[in-house]
């Protein structure tokens, strides 16, 4: 397996990454962890995941995912080997909002994701943290004959932004 550091920083990364998207849906948690074991065991160490997956969302089912991977972390002792990153839902666009009754990407819902997700992980930390997608209108999930809105988000970039801090 190849790797690449992450600039500014000691994180090696492996070329090839695990989505788990399915983790929950199509996936049941045993299948979950035969699949992290194999990746591991071939080199890759980068494990993706989301508040929100698995897909599609419903509320019986969110949060699936990051428990599954949680509880192979448990397991297996071996959070030092994975970089794991997972990634904070913006505004609800169909039937997800039982992740939070308010996804708004400000301060207290970013933080709130962020607690809740490491608790589902059993971790502490998250190598990296992402948005899934902005809170403004823009043509992202291949949306055809989109048609750009000129409304003003709620929650600006700056103030998503200064959430990390």
């Amino acid at each position: 397996m190849q790797y690449h550091r992450i600039p500014h920083s000691s994180l090696e990364v492996s070329v090839l990454g695990l989505g788990t998207m399915t983790f929950g849906e199509q996936n049941s948690e045993a299948d979950a962890h035969a699949q992290l074991d194999y990746a591991l065991a071939a080199g890759i160490n980068l494990i993706d995941t989301a508040e929100m997956y698995p897909v599609p969302p419903r509320p019986e089912t969110q949060g699936l995912t990051e428990r599954y991977i949680g509880s192979w972390i448990k397991a297996r002792g071996n959070r030092e080997k994975i970089v794991l990153a997972s990634k904070v839902a913006g505004p609800t666009r169909n039937n997800d909002s039982a992740i939070r009754p308010q996804q708004a990407l400000d301060r207290k819902n970013i933080r709130a994701a962020l607690d809740d997700s490491l608790k589902r992980l059993n971790t502490d930390y998250l190598d990296l943290y992402q948005l899934h997608w902005p809170q403004r209108s823009a043509n992202y999930f291949g949306k055809l004959n989109y048609q750009y809105s000129d409304e003003m988000a709620t929650v600006t970039l700056l103030e998503t932004l200064e959430s990390a801090q």
